[in-house]
C-alpha cells in the first residue's frame, strides 16, 4: 500500500494535468464490467474519448511504474447542495420531485411513448402516485407533480407537470370483497357487537401474483421544462439486462451519486409499503446499499450508461430495483 501511495504522490501532478481527467486514486482493474482483483491505478475523467481523438501527450498512460492504470468516466465532480433538491427548469433526471401530497422522491428519467413519441417524466408510483392502489383515491390521473417536491419546498407553483399514468401498488392483503366474505363478516360482526360493541372482524385475501414494478409517469407541462440529460451520469445509450457481479451507479435525490454491483437477480422480495402493510415484489434485482430515502426513483445504470433498473426500496445493506424492461414493456414507453 505504501508504495502504491508514493507512486500516487509522484504522479498525481503529471495524471492531472491531462485534458479530461478530474481525479486519480488506487482501485482494481476491471475488464469488460468486471472486477479482475488486479490493483490498478484509477484515472476519474469527465467523459471516455477514443484515443484517435487525443494527441499523444494527452493518453492516460497504460501503465504508471509497472502498475497498470484503468479509466472511470465519472462527470464533472461537483457540490452537492441545492443542485438536487431546489427549483430548477429545466429539471435533470436525479432530481427532487414528488405528487403534491407525497414528500419527495427522484426525477428518473425522461422516456417517450412509444405510440406518439411524447416525452414524459419517470419514476416510481410511490413518488408520482402517492403509493396508490388505483382505488384508494390516493392519487389520479392529472394530478399536479411537484419539482422540486413538497418536503424540498415545493408549492402549487412549482408544477412541472402532471399525473398520466401510473401501475397501480398491490399490497399483499387486501381486504376480501367478494360477496362470500361480505356475507360471513356481516354475520360474524352482528354476534361480535352484541358481545364487544366496537369490535369488528374483516376478512383479507392473499396476493400472490405480486408485483413487478413500482412505477409511474408524469406529462410534463411542456418539453422545455425538463431535460433527458441525467445530473452527473448523462444520457442514458439504451438498455441492458441485470447480471450478477455487473456494476451500477444511481442518481438520486438524496445521496446523489452511488455505485454498487449486483448481487442477486430473479428475486421476490416482501417490501413495506407503509408501517402496516407490505407488498410481494417479483423478478427484482438486489445491489450493494446505495441509496438513503428519497432515492426512490432513480434510474440504475451500469458503467456505460445503459439502463438496467428502476430503484424503488432499499435498506441500510441493500438496494432494490424493477427491471428496466418491465418498466418501460409495462408503461409502453422507451428511451
Amino acid at each position: 500500500m505504501d508504495k502504491i501511495l508514493r507512486l500516487l504522490k509522484r504522479h498525481r501532478g503529471r495524471v492531472l494535468d491531462l485534458p479530461n481527467v478530474v481525479g486519480v486514486g488506487h482501485g482494481q482493474k476491471m475488464v469488460r464490467g468486471q472486477d479482475t482483483g488486479q490493483t490498478a491505478i484509477v484515472v476519474l475523467v469527465r467523459e471516455k474519448v477514443p484515443p484517435g481523438k487525443l494527441g499523444r501527450g494527452e493518453i492516460v498512460p497504460k501503465k504508471l511504474d509497472e502498475v497498470e492504470t484503468d479509466v472511470i468516466e465519472v462527470g464533472d465532480i461537483t457540490l452537492l447542495g441545492t443542485e438536487r433538491t431546489g427549483f430548477h427548469r429545466p429539471a435533470h433526471p436525479g432530481m427532487s420531485i414528488a405528487h403534491f401530497r407525497s414528500t419527495a422522491g427522484t426525477f428518473g428519467a425522461v422516456v417517450r411513448d412509444k405510440r406518439t413519441g411524447e416525452p414524459y417524466i419517470l419514476s416510481n408510483n410511490h413518488v408520482l402516485a402517492n403509493t396508490s392502489d388505483g382505488r384508494d383515491g390516493l392519487a389520479k390521473t392529472g394530478d399536479p407533480i411537484l419539482q422540486p417536491g413538497p418536503f424540498d419546498g415545493g408549492k402549487r407553483d412549482h408544477v412541472i407537470g402532471y399525473l398520466e399514468r401510473f401501475i397501480p401498488l398491490a399490497k399483499q392483503y387486501a381486504t376480501a370483497d367478494c360477496r362470500i366474505a361480505r356475507g360471513v363478516s356481516r354475520t360474524v360482526n352482528t354476534i361480535i357487537q352484541a358481545v364487544h360493541p366496537g369490535y369488528r372482524v374483516y376478512f383479507e385475501k392473499e396476493n400472490r401474483r405480486g408485483n413487478t414494478i413500482d412505477a409511474a409517469l408524469a406529462k410534463p407541462v411542456s418539453p422545455q421544462v425538463i431535460s433527458p440529460e441525467i445530473l452527473e451520469v448523462g444520457m442514458v445509450k439504451g438498455i441492458r439486462e441485470p447480471a450478477v457481479g455487473l456494476e451500477v451507479k444511481k442518481s438520486g435525490r438524496s445521496s446523489g451519486l452511488n455505485y454498487s454491483r449486483i448481487k442477486v437477480i430473479n428475486a421476490s422480495i416482501q417490501v413495506k409499503l407503509s408501517k402496516n402493510e407490505t407488498g410481494l415484489f417479483i423478478d427484482q434485482f438486489v445491489t450493494g446499499p446505495m441509496a438513503r430515502p428519497g432515492d426512490s426513483g432513480s434510474l440504475i445504470l451500469d458503467r456505460e450508461n445503459y439502463a438496467v433498473g428502476l430503484l424503488f426500496a432499499g435498506s441500510d445493506s441493500a438496494t432494490i430495483g424493477n427491471r428496466i424492461q418491465n418498466v418501460l414493456d409495462t408503461l409502453q414507453v422507451t428511451f
